[in-house]
């Protein structure tokens, strides 16, 4: 488990940060990383042209509304502070 994802290029996320998942969409919601993925996330699994598995989502964001929710960098930003 990495302690920063600032390797992945998403700077300032990390586990226990306050984030905004889905952000600019109608989905938007907020939560709070409670696991990342990085060094396990793994890749697709295709044998042949069986398609078996997507890979892994990289960070495991706990929402303020009770869901749990698994994603890339690409869906989520640092929750902005007021």
């Amino acid at each position: 488990m990495m302690a920063d994802a600032d390797e992945g290029g998403n700077s300032g996320i990390s586990m226990d940060s306050r984030v905004l998942v889905y952000p600019g969409t109608d989905h938007e919601k907020t939560g709070v990383i409670v696991e990342d993925f990085a060094d396990t996330a793994g890749k697709a699994v295709d044998i042949g042209e069986h398609h078996i598995a997507d890979a892994a989502r990289r960070w495991a964001v706990a929402l303020d509304d009770g869901g749990l929710v698994f994603v890339d960098d690409d869906s989520l930003t640092a929750e902005p502070t007021s």
